[in-house]
Order: C-alpha cells, then sequence, then structure tokens
C-alpha cells in the first residue's frame, strides 16, 4: 500500500535548447525550427545575423508558440547568417550552438513557381464584427502606422475606426503584428481606457482661458491617428490623439481642442504601453477670441490642429514631431530624446504671437492665407539628403449632398513634398502617389449595359493618411487605407477599410513613387525585356475630384515601340535597374501580385513620373 497526498514537488527542469534546423531558404528569406524545454521560460526565439554567435542585443524573432517555427524574412540575397535558438526566463537566458546558413544568389523561377497568393477576402464583411477580430488580417485598418521591431516582426496600430465600428468599448489604438508585410495577426488595445490626463489638462487650460471646467461627454473622444516609431530596442513611443466632443463656450463658438498624448514600450510584443501623458494641444493666434462659429471656417479659432502626429528621429540624433490637419497646414516641433515631450515643458499657454514657437514652426501649408484646407496626415522620413512629407488631400470619405446622393466618390489622394532640413519649407511639383483607381479595364464591347456596369463597380477610393516604414535592408513601404466605391454592391461598401502594404521605389530623381498593386512578397525573380512584351492596363494618375482613374489597354512591342491608342511610343529596359523608359519617362518595374485576377496571380507592374503625373501599369 502506498499512501496518497495532495502535496506534490514541483521539479525544476533545466533550461535546454536544440540547435535550430533551417529550411526553405530563398534569397530573402529562411525558416527556422529548435525546441526549448526548462522551468519557467517566459521567451522563445532565434538571434541572427551575419556574425558568429549573435545575441538577442541583436536582430532577432520571437517565437509565439512553443514549437519554435518561424520564416524570417528581409535577408540579403547571397549572405551568409548565423543563427541560434535561445530561450528566457525572468533571471536567465540560454543559447543554442551557431548554425550557418547562406541565402540565394537570386530568386529562381521554381521559387516563382513555389509562391501561393494570398487567399484572404478584400471584402471583409462576413468577418467584421469584434468576436472575429482573429481573422481581421488587414480589415478594419484606418489611419494606420507601421514599425519593424527588434523581435523581427512588423507591427501596425491604426485609429479607432472599422466597418460597424467593432473596436467600441474595447481600448482603442488596435495592433496587429506581422513577419511578412502579408499575413497579420490581432496583437490587442495599446490604451485600454480613456486617458484621465486628457480632462485634467483640458480643465487647466480652460480656467487660464476664463471658462469653467469642461462639460464634454469624455465617452464621445475621438482616438485618432497614432504614429508609432522604435527609439532603441529596448523603448517605442507612440503618440497619439485624443479629440474633445464638443465647443469651446458653447453652439456658437469654435469646436473644442484635441491633445497629442505619448505611450511608451520596452517590447511591443507584450503590448503593456506605459500611458506619458499630455504632448501638445491646439495652439491659436487669435488669442481668447474663440467665439467662432463653428461654420465659419475662414476664420478658424485655431491655427495648428493637435492631429495626425508624425515623429521623426534625425540621423543627428534630435526628434521632432510634424503635426497638424485641415487648419493652416502643418507644423514642426523639436522633442527632448529623454522625455519624448517638447523641448520647451511645461509649454506655456496655446495662445499668442510670443508662445507660438514652443507649439513649433509652420513648415508647409496647401494654399497661403487659408485657415481651413482639405490636407492632413502628415507623413515625414529621411531618405538621401531630404526630408520627404507625404500629405492626404481631400475628403477621406464619400461626398454627397443635401439629398444624400453621391456627388464624388472618396476624393482621398496623396501627395509629397520634400526639404533639405526637417523644420522646412517644403516644395515639390505635387505629384500624386496614389488617387482612385479602376485597375480592371471596362469591356466596351460586353453584350448588355448590366454587365458593362458591374465592371465599372470595382476599383479602389480613399487611398490615403499612409505611413512610410523600411525593412532596415533599404526597401520602403507604404501603407494607408482603401476603400471600395459606392457603386461596389452590399451594405456600406464606402464604410470599408481594407489596409494597404504598396513597394516604395525611389526615381533617380530622388523622388519616390508608390507601386500599384499591394505587396504580397512575390518573389522577385529577374525580369526580362522579353516579359514586358505583350499587352497591359496602364492608367494615367490624374487628378479628377471625386472620379477614379480608369485603366485602358496599351500593347508593348518586341521592336521597342508601344501603342498608346492612337499614340506610338518608343520604350526599352533596363533589367540591372528594373527600369524602362517610355518616351522618357522613367517607370520602375516589379513583381507583384495581380489582386483583381481570380484566381490571383502574379504579374509585372510599372510605376512612374514625368515630374508632374503618375503613371501606373500591369502586365495582363
Amino acid at each position: 500500500m502506498v499512501a496518497c497526498t495532495d502535496k506534490i514537488e514541483e521539479v525544476n527542469i533545466p533550461l535546454n535548447v536544440t540547435a535550430p534546423t533551417v529550411s526553405s531558404v530563398s534569397a530573402n528569406a529562411a525558416y527556422l525550427q529548435a525546441t526549448a524545454v526548462g522551468t519557467g521560460i517566459t521567451t522563445r526565439g532565434f538571434c541572427y545575423g551575419t556574425q558568429a554567435d549573435p545575441t538577442v542585443d541583436g536582430q532577432k524573432v520571437i517565437s509565439v508558440s512553443k514549437d519554435m517555427a518561424v520564416t524570417i524574412s528581409s535577408l540579403q540575397a547571397g549572405t551568409t547568417y548565423h543563427v541560434r535558438a535561445y530561450a528566457q526566463t525572468n533571471t536567465s537566458i540560454v543559447y543554442s550552438n551557431d548554425v550557418t546558413f547562406t541565402t540565394a544568389t537570386e530568386n529562381t523561377s521554381s521559387a516563382l513557381d513555389e509562391w501561393k497568393a494570398p487567399t484572404y477576402a478584400d471584402d471583409y464583411r462576413d468577418v467584421s464584427i469584434w468576436n472575429m477580430r482573429e481573422h481581421w488580417n488587414l480589415g478594419n485598418v484606418h489611419d494606420p502606422t507601421v514599425v519593424k521591431a527588434a523581435d523581427g516582426y512588423y507591427y501596425m496600430y491604426t485609429t479607432d475606426a472599422g466597418f460597424g465600428n467593432p473596436t467600441n468599448g474595447h481600448g482603442h489604438f488596435h495592433g496587429r503584428r506581422s513577419l511578412d508585410l502579408v499575413n497579420w495577426e490581432y496583437v490587442g488595445a495599446a490604451l485600454p481606457e480613456f486617458p484621465e490626463w486628457v480632462r485634467t489638462k483640458l480643465n487647466e487650460i480652460r480656467a487660464n482661458m476664463g471658462l469653467e471646467a469642461s462639460e464634454a461627454d469624455m465617452s464621445k473622444c475621438g482616438y485618432w491617428a497614432p504614429c508609432v516609431r522604435k527609439v532603441n530596442d529596448n523603448l517605442y513611443r507612440m503618440y497619439y490623439v485624443v479629440t474633445i466632443d464638443g465647443n469651446i463656450n458653447g453652439k456658437k463658438s469654435w469646436a473644442e481642442r484635441a491633445f497629442i498624448g505619448l505611450l511608451e514600450t520596452a517590447d511591443p510584443a507584450a503590448n503593456n504601453w506605459e500611458d506619458k501623458g499630455f504632448v501638445l494641444t491646439n495652439y491659436s493666434d487669435k488669442e481668447l477670441n474663440f467665439n467662432v462659429a463653428p461654420n465659419d471656417y475662414a476664420n478658424c479659432y485655431f491655427k495648428y490642429n493637435a492631429i495626425d502626429p508624425s515623429f521623426i528621429i534625425t540621423p543627428e540624433g534630435q526628434h521632432w514631431l510634424i503635426y497638424g490637419s485641415w487648419h493652416s497646414g502643418f507644423a514642426a516641433v523639436q522633442l527632448n530624446p529623454e522625455t519624448g515631450k517638447t523641448i520647451v515643458d511645461p509649454l506655456p499657454n496655446p495662445w499668442g504671437a510670443e508662445n507660438e514657437a514652443a507649439y513649433g514652426k509652420q513648415i508647409w501649408t496647401r494654399e497661403a492665407g487659408n485657415r481651413w484646407q482639405a490636407s492632413e496626415a502628415p507623413e515625414v522620413i529621411y531618405h538621401d539628403g531630404y526630408y520627404y512629407l507625404f500629405v492626404a488631400y481631400d475628403a477621406l470619405g464619400t461626398v454627397r449632398n443635401a439629398s444624400n446622393k453621391v456627388t464624388a466618390e472618396a476624393p482621398y489622394n496623396t501627395r509629397v513634398f520634400r526639404s533639405s532640413t526637417i523644420d522646412g519649407w517644403y516644395t515639390g511639383t505635387e505629384r500624386i502617389l496614389t488617387h482612385p483607381y479602376h485597375f480592371i479595364t471596362p469591356n466596351p464591347d460586353a453584350e448588355t449595359e448590366e454587365a458593362q456596369k458591374d465592371d465599372k463597380k470595382k476599383g479602389w477610393t480613399g487611398i490615403s493618411h499612409c505611413a512610410i516604414f523600411d525593412d532596415g535592408a533599404g526597401n520602403y513601404y507604404y501603407v494607408s487605407q482603401q476603400r471600395y466605391p459606392t457603386t461596389a454592391g452590399g451594405s456600406n461598401p464606402d464604410a470599408l477599410m481594407l489596409g494597404g502594404v504598396r513597394s516604395v521605389k525611389w526615381l533617380s530623381d530622388g523622388w519616390p513613387t508608390v507601386m500599384p498593386e499591394r505587396y504580397a512578397a512575390v518573389p522577385q525573380v529577374a525580369i526580362t525585356k522579353d516579359e514586358i512584351v505583350g499587352t497591359w492596363e496602364h492608367i494615367d494618375l490624374a487628378y479628377i475630384y471625386g472620379k477614379m482613374d480608369m485603366a485602358y489597354e496599351v500593347t508593348f512591342n518586341a521592336d521597342g515601340t508601344a501603342k498608346f491608342g492612337d499614340l506610338s511610343l518608343v520604350w526599352s529596359f533596363d533589367a540591372s535597374s528594373n527600369t524602362m523608359t517610355l518616351d522618357g519617362i522613367e517607370l520602375k518595374v516589379q513583381r507583384e501580385c495581380d489582386w483583381e485576377a481570380s484566381p490571383r496571380k502574379h504579374t509585372i507592374v510599372y510605376s512612374g513620373s514625368n515630374g508632374y503625373r503618375t503613371y501606373w501599369g500591369k502586365k495582363k
């Protein structure tokens, strides 16, 4: 007989990590597997680099599951890498032996044959509700911001919006992450509850204005336009916006102010963000003359609107915040790198000429002297000697008249400007980078009028409020929301907010161009001149307010001529730089997914500019 007892002795199992096995190695990616056992493991993953015995202080990717199977991407072609698996507890870390592998010198045709097109639906209405969030992928994405973290993941955070407002009551600035920029998993809200500092700061300012405490319903606050950046491997900052409902001093006065706040975390994977509180609020150059009618846009009270922040660290290590929306353009204010707050801290009252400099300086405006202009969402990055300012133009949503009749599809489009200094002035030719478009050529020979109408339902509008980011290996990406036009069918198609990631290429004049089809990790097998020959769909990305730019068929001939309707043009192709020249116009060529095809397939696309107008193309 053996006596039974309820007491179970705890067994401490020492950490043990096997060396990784490496497979499916291509020019830019590899698949890693390992095992880790032991008591108290908090983190498992792989660290890798071009030097022997890499550690977690360098490049790493965390395994979200115990089976330790991940794909690392954005690798350099023809490069030998060292990789070690690791396991970590609260007190220690154990590494496996070092294993090496070498990426392919270039993608091969077999890699292209093995590529699988994304299968998730663009029309995500069937999974748009909160309880289906694990299936969203890039559904319910509005005003996205993206950062590549030290664990190898890309983290995306968005404005509190979605089809049917599914995130209401579930926190703010919802996040998702991806290893390949194609498949995204939901990770939770960065800000769980209303930040009480907003109420305190609002009433502090109102008291200085001679006003009583606000009676605004804080449950009606708006949560907008986060911007996330990596300061270092152990510090990430997210600037965010809270807008206050109502008016400053009753219904006959200008709308109440907005606030920019700051969140920080050491590890985005933990999704544990600490709220650091107030950074900025709206600045006015009208002293305390705030009794401006809320529809008197030409005389709006605020000069700078504290919304749509863009955080940048310059090559010299300076920290800056660019912000603004609709009012008088954008302002740039320098930050304290240690605190993430403004250099002048605490800030003086947000009015009066003597206080303006503390809130920044104007760096760009769509129209000088206009207090109410359709421009918002500044995004600033540094590239090759210039700071580039990406701007959203025009209305975000569908434009309707008093009878609710559609007068313009969502006209949102993206422009770009640049400056040699972070605080401007930013100039340019107002090149269009994205615009509402229709990439499936309307068929004039359709047998019925209904068939023609159905063909014209497709396409995308509202493509702007972008984030621009890179993978650390010289590859840049543009990400924004995009919407169906009102003709797409079903319930409220123009309220869909699908995230779209696109490659950015840099032209020889230094300006960026955005590739037309969304990124799908298509292997970049070398493109030959012979592959250019054939029928393409071409779009002149022209500015037509509220209208979609429609594709039409063109033909590239083997003799170096191209037929564009009645025009005969000359083209050439430089395979070493994937650059096509079409009658003097520089076009960048790349393999991408044909998202309009059924089933989806890989194809070739181009994007470029003559300095004023952008051109998009897709081979049929």
